[in-house]
């Protein structure tokens, strides 16, 4: 058995690209820098070193994302890894390895018009893929859901005793 499953979250490096195939699939690609910590042998200092992963969106969801995505959203991602192999015009081989994008959490608000940020409706949208193995035809492709957080209540310092603590 093997799995393929990634979960990354960071910015988007461009704004994304919209396109269709000739069946009418709607392709929506972008990028997404994620940062890697490294330690520099030189300075024996940390270091931020981004890694810049391409994405890909496929069918009715592609459009209503392509809407809400511009470059430097912060985003977190949840798909699968597909790979692609091809021969240049010029006999060279290439490949590539993206990630094929079944939900996208944003985590960075959207300020479309210049104005003030909108309303709850806007706060954290969440574009899930069916739950079934299976692929789905486009046609039945499920439409956007949102997902809202619910506010957090912190309890007062009396109220937490070392017991409740689960280390």
């Amino acid at each position: 058995m093997s799995i393929n499953r990634v979960n990354i979250s960071g910015n988007l490096t461009r704004d994304p690209e919209l396109r269709m195939t000739g069946s009418g699939t709607q392709i929506l690609s972008f990028g997404v820098a994620v940062n890697d910590r490294r330690r520099n042998p030189q300075t024996n200092e940390w270091e931020d070193v981004p890694n810049f992963v391409d994405c890909v969106v496929f069918g009715a969801r592609a459009e209503p994302l392509s809407r809400f995505l511009s470059k430097g959203s912060k985003v977190a991602l949840e798909g699968k890894l597909r790979y692609s192999s091809w021969e240049t015009k010029d006999g060279q081989r290439r490949s590539k390895l993206e990630v094929v994008v079944d939900e996208v959490e944003f985590l960075s608000s959207r300020n479309p018009q210049g104005g003030a940020p909108q309303a709850a409706a806007y706060a954290n949208p969440t574009y899930a893929a069916p739950a079934a193995a299976a692929p789905m035809p486009v046609a039945a492709a499920p439409m956007p859901q949102q997902t809202y957080a619910a506010p957090v209540q912190t309890p007062t310092s009396a109220d937490v005793f070392d017991e409740d603590i689960p280390f």
